[in-house]
């Protein structure tokens, strides 16, 4: 097997190019003042145990830590709903988690209760060890209507004010990490798009539901939106 080490000392005068001009030879990411990492919902209802637990969310946690430790600019996002939030099934005589309804912004996906403000399972996990974070952006507490989007809200109109926040800051790319891939992660990487942000997100520090097919359709959204699928190793630290 032909290693990088091997081709670049017995080069001599010889292009790389010439030799495999296929090859992709990607440089790390270096996250720079312009750049921001964006941590989605790393909260205990969506870690084991939780209320809504994504299967191996606690894995993301590590990557996470390692991952901000290259960010000057942090962003954490926190779920936050009312007692008796419109997403939750026990809302909804009849009705099951996992199970829609149509609301009057569109179709909903109804969930376990969970991210109740003020509980135990809302709170941000213990391990998160970002201290540098700036803004903690609690979204989803309105009762009346969902927010998987750390930027707008499910009805496609109220905004969370964040996209106002990085611009003043002058952020131009954003990389994205944290639960669950295929909803609020996916939603506010297509807003971070839409609001003209370079977009990035770190496949293995991120989980997802998938429920119904979500998460592939999730993956071919952001790709057609222009979002980049990275991994942790692709930045450097």
């Amino acid at each position: 097997m032909v290693t990088r080490r091997l081709v670049l000392t017995g080069l001599g005068g010889t292009s790389i190019a010439a030799l495999f001009p296929n090859a992709v030879w990607a440089a790390p990411i270096k996250p720079d003042a312009a750049s921001a990492l964006l941590v989605i919902d790393v909260q205990n209802c969506f870690l084991p145990g939780g209320s809504l637990a994504v299967k191996d969310g606690e894995q993301v946690v590590p990557l996470i830590n390692r991952i901000a430790k290259g960010f000057a600019n942090v962003v954490l996002t926190q779920d936050w709903h009312t007692a008796g939030h419109v997403s939750f099934a026990s809302s909804h005589a009849g009705k099951k988690p996992f199970e829609t309804v149509g609301l009057a912004y569109g179709q909903q996906v109804l969930w376990p209760d969970h991210c109740v403000q003020g509980t135990e399972g809302a709170a941000l996990s213990k391990d998160l060890s970002i201290p540098q974070a700036g803004l903690i952006i609690r979204k989803g507490f309105h009762k009346d209507v969902d927010s998987y989007s750390a930027f707008t809200e499910a009805d496609g109109k109220t905004t969370t004010g964040l996209a106002a926040y990085l611009k003043a800051r002058k952020v131009k790319r954003l990389f994205l990490a944290g639960l669950a891939t295929d909803f609020c992660v996916a939603w506010s990487a297509l807003d971070a798009r839409k609001a003209g942000f370079e977009t990035y997100v770190i496949e293995d520090a991120c989980r997802g539901i998938d429920t119904k097919g979500s998460l592939a359709k999730a993956w071919a959204d952001m790709t057609k939106a222009g979002v980049k699928r990275i991994k942790s190793g692709d930045i450097a630290v």
